[in-house]
């Protein structure tokens, strides 16, 4: 009875109760947070991860701008549902470059995960255009503006130094040359192999199949890079961490 008496002390004073609380909490954080510090690195390293290309970060920007993060998450969970409809499940390492990251936790349309490769850049246009015309049930507004609206590299430089900032890693010679690359991924006539050797695995082709480069290309670019640089097929997990 002593100790429930006790309790019961605890229980009717407020402070008491706020002052305990806090400790707890305090003791909880600090075991959860302070390990962290003595960790090289918290992410698993994968082979495959790069940061993303000129023309892929503006895609993404028009991404986000155009708030497709809100209905369309970018997270698989590891659960058998989810990965038999969307592919392995998501690594942290694929999101190590993503400011801010875009996991989500609500789907009105489907993860976009691993959408890269999915489907053909036409599908991807008309999708956008006329979501109706594809997946007639969708809810999704239309996006035809994108093919008119042209998109400049006058500042991608800049945004990519702000990412830097932010601890992506990229160097002062994909800075240099980013306006050549933002016009090299989207002209398959280009001399883009600068490109492919700051940024493997880019795909560089016409993404709208229209002259110019346009919000429409940049934002396909995006889609069809995600999820396609982590090789699965040879992915095994550091059982060490």
């Amino acid at each position: 009875m002593s100790i429930l008496n006790k309790h019961k002390i605890l229980e009717t004073n407020v402070t008491l109760l706020l002052i305990f609380s806090f400790i707890v909490v305090t003791i909880g954080g600090i075991v959860q947070i302070a390990p962290l510090f003595y960790l090289e690195n918290t992410i698993e390293e994968v082979e495959g991860m790069r940061p993303y290309s000129p023309l892929e970060l503006q895609g993404r920007e028009i991404y986000q701008r155009e708030g497709c993060y809100v209905c369309h998450s970018q997270m698989i969970r590891p659960m058998r549902d989810e990965i038999e409809r969307y592919g392995h499940y998501s690594l942290a390492a694929e999101s190590m470059y993503d400011r801010p990251f875009q996991w989500g936790s609500k789907r009105t349309g489907p993860d976009l995960a691993r959408v890269g490769g999915r489907y053909s850049d036409d599908w991807h246009v008309a999708h956008l255009e006329d979501p109706q015309s594809v997946v007639p049930e969708s809810v999704m507004p239309k996006y035809a503006f994108l093919m008119h609206h042209t998109v400049h590299s006058s500042h991608i430089a800049d945004y990519m130094k702000t990412h830097k900032l932010l601890g992506v890693p990229y160097t002062d010679e994909m800075i240099e040359n980013a306006k050549a690359d933002f016009a090299a991924q989207a002209n398959p006539d280009s001399d883009y192999d600068g490109l492919l050797e700051r940024y493997p695995g880019a795909q560089v082709r016409n993404f709208d199949g229209e002259p110019g480069i346009s919000e429409m290309d940049a934002l396909v670019a995006y889609l069809q890079m995600l999820g396609t640089l982590v090789d699965f097929s040879t992915f095994t997990p550091d059982a060490s961490r």
